[in-house]
C-alpha cells in the first residue's frame, strides 16, 4: 500500500521535541520502519513530506545558531534520503501587533505593543498536497502527521470526493499521556475521518529514530547542532 506521510513541522517541534533531546529525529525512520508499519503492516512510505518555515534569527532564542542548525538538519534529512524526503516551506512573518494584556477577565481595553510571529502557508500546503495527490492517485494511503484543526476541510474532502478509495491515518505529534499529569488532547475533528489514529509519540521512538551523526557529505560532514 503506497503511502505518503504530510509532517506538520511546527506542530511536531512544539507539540513533541522542543523540549526533548531528540531533535535530530530521522522523520523517514521515525513514521515507516516504527509507527506506520504498527498501524499498517502492508505499508510502503513513498513518500515523506515535511512542511516548515525558514527560521527568523532575529526573533529565535540562539539567533544564527537556530539559522544553522535548522539548515544543517535539513540538509540532513535530504542528503540521506533524496529521494523519500521533500521539504516544502512557507515563510514566517513579523508584524507590530496591539493585544490585550493576559488577564481574566478579559479586557479588551488594556492592550500592549507586541511582535507577531506567524508562520503561513503551511496548512493550505498540507491540505493542497495531500488532496492534490490522492486525486492523481499517487498513493494508496496518506498519513497526516498533526493536530491541527484547520485541515479538517481538507479530509472531509478527500472523504467525499474519493470516499474509501484512500485509506487515511493521523498520528498526534504529543507525549503518550501520564495519569495525573496534564497534556493537550488529541484533535479527535481529525480522526472522525481517519481509517486510524495514533495518539502519541514514545520517547523510545524518537530514541531509536535519530540521524547519524557525522553525515558524510562530498564536502563537510553535517554534523548535529550542539545545543541540540
Amino acid at each position: 500500500m503506497r503511502t505518503i506521510v504530510y509532517i506538520d513541522g511546527y506542530n511536531l517541534y512544539y507539540g513533541r521535541l522542543k523540549h526533548s533531546p531528540y531533535k535530530w529525529l530521522d522523520i523517514y525512520r521515525l513514521f515507516s520502519e516504527h509507527i506506520i508499519r504498527a498501524q499498517s503492516p502492508q505499508a510502503k512510505v513513498v513518500k515523506t513530506k515535511y512542511f516548515t518555515a525558514d527560521i527568523k534569527a532575529r526573533v529565535a532564542s540562539h539567533g544564527q545558531a537556530a539559522q544553522k542548525a535548522q539548515n544543517d538538519y535539513h540538509r540532513a534529512l535530504t542528503t540521506l534520503y533524496p529521494d523519500h524526503i521533500e521539504i516544502i516551506k512557507g515563510f514566517h512573518s513579523l508584524d507590530y501587533a496591539k493585544l490585550p494584556r493576559y488577564k481574566r477577565p478579559l479586557d479588551k481595553s488594556d492592550r500592549v505593543d507586541v511582535w507577531r510571529l506567524e508562520e503561513k502557508q503551511t496548512d493550505v500546503s498540507i491540505a493542497l498536497h495531500a488532496y492534490r495527490d490522492v486525486i492523481r492517485k499517487e498513493c494508496d494511503q496518506i498519513v497526516l502527521v498533526s493536530n491541527d484543526t484547520d485541515l479538517e476541510p481538507a479530509l472531509q474532502m478527500i472523504r467525499m470526493d474519493v470516499g474509501n478509495n484512500v485509506e487515511i491515518g493521523i498520528v498526534i505529534p504529543i507525549s503518550k499521556p501520564e495519569p495525573g499529569k496534564a497534556h493537550r488532547p488529541p484533535n479527535q475533528r481529525l480522526s472522525q475521518y481517519a481509517n486510524w489514529t495514533r495518539r502519541y509519540i514514545l520517547d523510545s521512538e524518537l530514541a531509536n529514530s535519530q540521524l547519524p551523526n557525522p553525515i558524510p557529505t562530498k564536502k563537510k560532514p553535517i554534523l548535529r547542532p550542539d545545543y541540540w
